[in-house]
């Protein structure tokens, strides 16, 4: 994201430096065709881009050291079979509000377990879309920038996968950026890293099974681990356990849940999620309620990916505020229009949850009513849109 007066700003940046003898130029498209991946296969179309072995990519919001390439680029020199050189996100607005400490929860535990599991045991992990470094070559052969999805970056590292090529990540190469604050900004987020890898696998799962240049383990690790479970499977049963099944067992007391599955194995897991950021430990249980009532929105849109129905290829630019704007947040929502905040299926699942809360205080035998008046709260809270920060449009970057 870009704030809208910055590209005249970023232009004479450009210029100045230019100026200095630094080889350095400014590019900019008139349009949004293939969105994200159009852009960046526009980039790479200049003549200079030739002369490049190597091509660093960011978004906007994120600013990275001095010392990044001289961190990143000699792994790729002295490994000529290394396509990609993946940093971390840092966050500069992880304790704006409950909403983006809670991101920074689920997003560090993605780094610090899934992306750095995936590159030390040589195993495949998904490009991040920006904080990187591709080795031209290989993103060349590889087929280029593809927009057949919403996720340009995960394409782009399956496809070089399959070609034989292999990716780093350096945990401790933090690079900074921003989370979006608002609840609008987010939902759209959710939508696009959800039913975009649905739609991924559905495309190139095919190419993943007929592929030569991967071992057999590889091929099953990126099927059934990094897409079937972590990509589907973790998105539908997060619902439909906790916010369907779960709750009818008050219902039919003859339908019995094991306390390893309803609370055993989910502690353990919410226990790894908090190794990734422990000073936000206090915040576990908001973290759980908030991702259940997350995971209404992440199951609709992982339905639209495998079926391509819908939204499939909707591509809504996440939008950031910049740390110059922190100062006019407004800490709650203010008086805007009903039918703009308001997610009624997430409502309906409020009130399912209520109900079955209500009716085991009643009739049950248990104490699972506590869960279940505390997660109808959180879909409620969700679903009138009361979560987040909210800024008038005219302070978004864009």
């Amino acid at each position: 994201m870009i704030p809208r007066i910055q590209p005249e700003l970023v232009k004479k940046e450009c210029d100045r430096w230019s100026k200095e003898g630094v080889n350095i130029t400014f590019e900019i498209r008139d349009n949004r065709n293939g969105y994200k991946a159009g852009a960046l296969r526009e980039g790479m179309r200049h003549s200079y881009v030739k002369q490049c072995d190597y091509v660093a990519i960011f978004d906007a919001d994120f600013q990275p050291d001095p010392d990044f390439l001289h961190r990143t680029v000699p792994f790729l020199i002295h490994n000529p079979k290394l396509a990609l050189v993946q940093g971390r996100w840092e966050f500069v607005n992880a304790g704006q509000c409950m909403m983006t400490r809670l991101q920074e929860m689920s997003l560090s535990y993605h780094f610090t377990i899934e992306q750095q599991v995936g590159s030390s045991t040589f195993a495949f992990f998904g490009f991040n879309g920006t904080a990187g470094v591709w080795r031209i070559s290989a993103l060349n052969e590889s087929g280029g920038w593809n927009d057949q999805t919403t996720v340009e970056d995960m394409d782009l590292a399956v496809r070089a996968t399959l070609r034989g090529w292999k990716f780093l990540y350096i945990d401790d190469l933090k690079v900074k950026s921003e989370l979006p604050c608002s609840f609008k900004a987010l939902r759209s987020q959710q939508h696009r890293w959800t039913c975009g890898p649905a739609n991924l696998l559905r495309k190139m799962a095919g190419q993943i099974i007929r592929s030569e240049n991967v071992s057999l383990w590889k091929k099953w690790y990126m099927l059934y681990s990094f897409f079937f479970m972590r990509k589907i499977v973790a998105h539908i049963l997060t619902f439909c356990f906790y916010c369907v099944i779960l709750p009818a067992t008050v219902l039919f007391p003859e339908v019995t849940v094991p306390k390893w599955a309803a609370f055993y194995l989910p502690s353990l897991i919410t226990l790894l999620i908090a190794i990734g950021r422990l000073r936000s430990i206090h915040l576990l249980a908001f973290w759980v309620l908030f991702e259940n009532a997350m995971s209404l929105l992440r199951a609709k849109a992982l339905v639209m990916g495998l079926f391509e129905t819908g939204r499939v290829q909707e591509w809504v630019v996440t939008e950031k505020l910049g740390d110059t704007l922190k100062t006019k947040l407004i800490p709650q929502v203010p008086n805007v229009r009903f039918r703009e905040r308001v997610h009624l299926l997430e409502l309906l699942v409020g009130a399912y949850l209520l109900f079955c809360g209500i009716y085991d205080i009643v009739y049950g035998k248990n104490t699972l009513y506590v869960y279940l008046l505390f997660q109808s709260v959180a879909f409620f809270v969700v679903g009138f849109g009361f979560v987040g920060k909210y800024v008038p449009a005219s302070s978004y970057l864009a």
